[in-house]
């Protein structure tokens, strides 16, 4: 009877450490592409090369990266980076209702053109 309560809390415990750290490593990378995206004379294709140099090959998968570089300097810049949750974890939990399908983690990270 505690062997189903238990395998559940297990995998979720299992599915949201994967998740978080996932989360961590978009939110480095976003950071990493904003310090790029700030400098001037940066196209948005080196911007996201710069992005998947740091992300796991298995994040990189359905990663969607959206620049707006700014027009001058002292406008900010904005890096925003959605991958799917698949991606990052095994869909452990879809038996009791909990699902990563169609889920997406995001990240945005904006910073100060120079």
């Amino acid at each position: 009877m505690v062997l189903p309560l238990f395998s559940i809390v297990l995998f979720g415990l299992l599915e949201f450490s994967l998740l978080f750290f996932a989360r961590g490593e978009l939110a480095e990378a976003s950071r990493v592409g904003a310090r790029k995206a700030t400098l001037p004379g940066v196209t948005p294709t080196e911007v996201e090369s710069e992005i998947r140099k740091v992300l796991s090959p298995r994040l990189q998968q359905t990663l969607q990266v959206q620049v707006d570089p700014g027009a001058r300097s002292g406008d900010v810049v904005t890096v925003a980076l959605a991958i799917n949750m698949n991606d990052a974890s095994p869909d452990l939990l879809w038996p009791i209702g909990y699902s990563l399908k169609n889920r997406q983690l995001y990240e945005v990270t904006r910073m100060i053109r120079e």
